[in-house]
């Protein structure tokens, strides 16, 4: 019997719609980083992009849990200077580009090398309940 190794021209690549209203921030991410992984399909090889096309709408009404809405930070990368590093709450974030949430969050789950890179790309994250991408039909994700 021989090992099955995926390829990446190979793959039959799917679009997806996950609505964020009202969900919590983690299990949305969780679902989305599965889904531009390609963890949910059988032909799932960890050194190979066999992911789908994952689009995340109402991402400005996506739910925290807890405290971390005033106590959750988010920091800019330092550039070795005193006083040079930016901190914002995640209530700070959500004024200005509530977009970055699931974007970060989605990113933190994903491998931290050029694959990582390639998959990130796949993810589209919109603010309100309008997206591009209406063409490709995606079909609607159910967040467990």
């Amino acid at each position: 019997m021989k090992t099955f190794s995926a390829k990446a021209q190979d793959v039959n690549r799917q679009w997806w719609v996950i609505d964020a209203k009202d969900q919590v921030l983690g299990q949305v991410a969780v679902a989305a980083a599965n889904l531009i992984r390609g963890k949910t399909r059988p032909i799932f090889t960890p050194h190979v992009d066999t992911g789908d096309f994952v689009v995340v709408i109402n991402a400005d009404k996506v739910r925290v849990t807890g405290k971390k809405e005033q106590q959750k930070i988010y920091t800019s990368k330092r550039g070795g200077f005193i006083g040079n590093q930016k901190v914002e709450t995640v209530e700070k974030v959500r004024q200005r580009r509530p977009e970055l949430l699931v974007h970060r969050a989605v990113k933190g789950m994903v491998p931290h090398n050029r694959l990582g890179n390639a998959i990130i790309t796949k993810l589209k994250v919109y603010a309100g309940e309008e997206h591009p991408h209406v063409a490709q039909n995606p079909k609607p994700f159910a967040v467990a």
